[in-house]
């Protein structure tokens, strides 16, 4: 076949046919609407139900709870006691108990010299005579120990010899109040005066609440006709508020030595209470503690007189390097080992209103990514300052002097940094921060930086010192529930007391407590106040003004430690 110049292979393209054309145009906005809500529905559907999943394995793997525990073993004598406490008899009796205490000022001074010279120790003895007087069955049916002086250690011992002992710790000072503070105070400090629901006054919540509590228990026991098979330990330090050294160090070293490493079940110290949070109510067992460091900055520099002044002198330059600091905070982040990661699997698998962007975030926190952790931390952070210093090394200047007069340049200007590392972390990642900061000072100024050595202070310098106190964050305690526990049987003891709405949760305190010198007696090292009111949940004017305890949380911490001496009496632990 031929073809022309006017022919083609291909087919008559036909009639033109008009794509169509809405009748209404805002149909088309409506299909196009409803799609994409029908996609953001299937979403959400999916996160709903990952998030279901999620929280049914968190409530078996991550935060399971045990069946309230209450004593089994029981007398005619022991029935009465539990109904004593509550008693008007009882209420009243503890209130004349907790308010003798509180009228003896036992402040620690950070001065203090040594036990024995020193006449500000003396009011220990004062108070040591008081609990003799006030608890009298303790001290005869106890063996009491006087370690350092001061130190109280009280032991109760049991029938078998083969189970490790109970060790309770309260320390026996507070810490000073200001002068210039007493008349800011609704009743006076050391009044111990009761107001009808409060008790007021310095030491009422730190700590002479358990101080009193323990041996009001013991006391009640040992009357009642208790006799242990475990024996029961009450080690109360007198220097808490000023690291210990001469109190609790003192007691530690009596305990392992005696005892041996890991000689002991369980301790229970001062630390984290009970406080409703997310829609629940939970406890909180401290079972760790943030490290500590104190750094001592001083920089020297020309003196001269003041009326010819240098563009900065030692001072602005101080200043400078303070604001620096500040301007370089630490930022939060979780570690693997950090309780409070517990206490969120806690709120995500067990409360309502948990944050829907924690919820999220959590399940990936095991992930390697560096950036997918912090964002957790970021998040949680938004809580408040005070949940953020729980994952958040803390950083604070607290003291500072520079100059001896008017009208002389400081040569010599020195400040302490008080830092709260957080677990996870060292003081050494502290000092290697502090270096840099410091050396951007120094070229700045033409100082040389001496940091964390012991040579001498040379002029024109900054100098950095770490403080001897300087502590790694706590070992951990185990949270394990699947045999029998010592946490076990604090969980249940509290939920025995309080009923099962409280719900238990791993915790930990932003401070440091005496239990830094028992590491090696125990690894099951829990800081606990078990005393709970709902109507006053926190610490309450602690190392402040206005420092008050509620008589109910009172009572009901005396029944706690009544009731976990007799539950660690009968526990099989593992």
């Amino acid at each position: 076949m031929v073809f022309t110049e006017k022919q083609s292979l291909l087919p008559s393209p036909g009639p033109v046919v008009e794509p169509p054309r809405w009748r209404y145009p805002w149909a088309l906005a409506v299909q196009v609407l409803a799609f994409v809500l029908l996609i953001k529905a299937s979403f959400a559907l999916l996160d709903y139900l990952d998030e279901n999943r999620y929280n049914d394995g968190l409530a078996v793997a991550q935060c399971p709870q045990v069946e309230p525990l209450v004593p089994v073993s029981s007398s005619q004598s022991l029935v009465k006691m539990d109904d004593y406490f509550t008693t008007s008899k009882f209420r009243n009796e503890t209130i004349a108990r907790m308010a003798g205490a509180i009228q003896i000022p036992s402040e620690s001074y950070d001065d203090l010299g040594p036990v024995g010279e020193d006449k500000r120790w003396d009011t220990m003895y004062d108070l040591a005579d008081y609990l003799e007087n006030t608890f009298p069955l303790v001290h005869s049916k106890l063996k009491l120990e006087k370690v350092n002086t001061h130190g109280l250690l009280f032991t109760w011992q049991g029938s078998d010899e083969g189970l490790s002992p109970t060790v309770f710790m309260a320390h026996q000072d507070v810490v000073p109040v200001a002068e210039s503070t007493v008349n800011q105070w609704t009743h006076p400090p050391y009044s111990g005066d009761y107001d009808g629901y409060y008790i007021w006054g310095r030491g009422s919540m730190d700590c002479k609440n358990n101080l009193i509590g323990i041996l009001e228990a013991v006391e009640l026991l040992v009357d009642a006709g208790f006799k242990p098979k475990r024996t029961v330990i009450l080690s109360f330090g007198f220097d808490e508020e000023i690291s210990g050294k001469e109190g609790a160090a003192k007691l530690a070293d009596v305990l392992v030595d005696r005892y041996g490493k890991d000689g002991a079940a369980v301790i229970i110290d001062e630390g984290a209470g009970t406080t409703s949070v997310w829609g629940s109510t939970f406890a909180n067992p401290g079972v760790g503690e943030k490290g500590y460091i104190d750094v001592e900055i001083i920089i020297r520099m020309p003196g001269g007189h003041s009326s010819v002044p240098p563009a900065h002198n030692g001072i602005g330059v101080m200043s400078e390097l303070i604001t620096l600091i500040e301007a370089n905070p630490y930022e939060p982040h979780f570690h693997s080992d950090n309780p409070y990661l517990s206490m969120l699997h806690c709120g995500a698998a067990h409360s309502p209103e948990f944050p829907a962007k924690v919820k999220k975030l959590l399940p990936s926190w095991k992930e390697d990514s560096c950036a997918t952790k912090d964002r957790l931390a970021q998040e949680v952070a938004r809580e408040g300052e005070y949940v953020k210093y729980l994952f958040t090394t803390s950083v604070a200047a607290d003291v500072i002097s520079g100059g001896v007069k008017n009208n002389a340049l400081p040569e010599r200007t020195r400040v302490l940094v008080n830092h709260r590392v957080n677990v996870g972390d060292h003081p050494s990642d502290v000092q290697s921060k502090l270096t840099k900061l410091a050396t951007q000072i120094a070229e700045k100024y033409n100082l040389t930086v001496q940091a964390f050595n012991d040579e001498p202070e040379t002029p024109r310098s900054i100098k950095l010192n770490a403080n001897v106190d300087t502590l790694e964050p706590a070992p951990v305690s185990p949270t394990s529930v699947d045999t029998v526990t010592p946490y076990s049987v604090l969980s249940g003891t509290t939920r025995g007391l309080y009923g099962v709405e409280v719900l238990m949760a791993p915790g930990m305190t932003t401070g440091n407590t005496d239990t830094r010198y028992y590491w090696d007696l125990t690894k099951h090292i829990f800081r606990f106040d078990p005393g709970w009111d709902s109507e006053q949940e926190g610490f309450d004017g602690i190392h402040t003004v206005d420092e008050k305890l509620s008589v109910i949380a009172h009572i009901k911490g005396v029944q706690w430690y009544s009731r976990f001496i007799r539950n660690m009496d009968e526990a099989d632990l593992s």
